[in-house]
């Protein structure tokens, strides 16, 4: 799942480093669920434990749902948040070189394909794209 982090127009992105894929690119604050958990939870957990923020469950909002071709075929969930607690810090340096705001119309040019073609279909109002095949 990712998270669609948003303030003032802007949204949040990690540049990554040391992952082995995409190194350098700027992705969502983003993960996988562990077992019993369910995408809310993840993205829950997954924030708190990369950026340091606190949602509350009634604060993530489904935004699209991508079925990308990576990895023989996997599905990508995305949220928005617009609502938080706490500032969002790095808490993952060794995976992230940095975190930055970004406007949706000023996206930085690295970034991970699929991503940036998710974020275009949520700005279209789409809520399902394919990528990939």
């Amino acid at each position: 799942m990712h998270l669609i982090l948003r303030r003032d127009g802007k949204m949040l992105f990690g540049q990554r480093q040391n992952t082995g894929f995409e190194d350098g690119a700027w992705h969502l604050p983003s993960g996988h669920l562990e077992a019993g958990e369910s995408v809310v939870e993840a993205l829950i957990r997954e924030a708190r434990e990369e950026i340091g923020v606190r949602i509350a469950p009634q604060n993530v909002h489904f935004s699209h749902v991508m079925h990308n071709a990576s990895s023989g075929g996997r599905i990508a969930f995305f949220f928005v948040v617009d609502t938080w607690n706490d500032e969002p810090v790095n808490r993952e340096p060794e995976k992230c070189a940095a975190i930055e705001w970004f406007h949706l119309g000023e996206l930085p040019d690295r970034m991970i394909p699929y991503c940036r073609a998710a974020l275009d279909g949520v700005a279209a109002g789409e809520k399902f794209s394919v990528f990939g095949w």
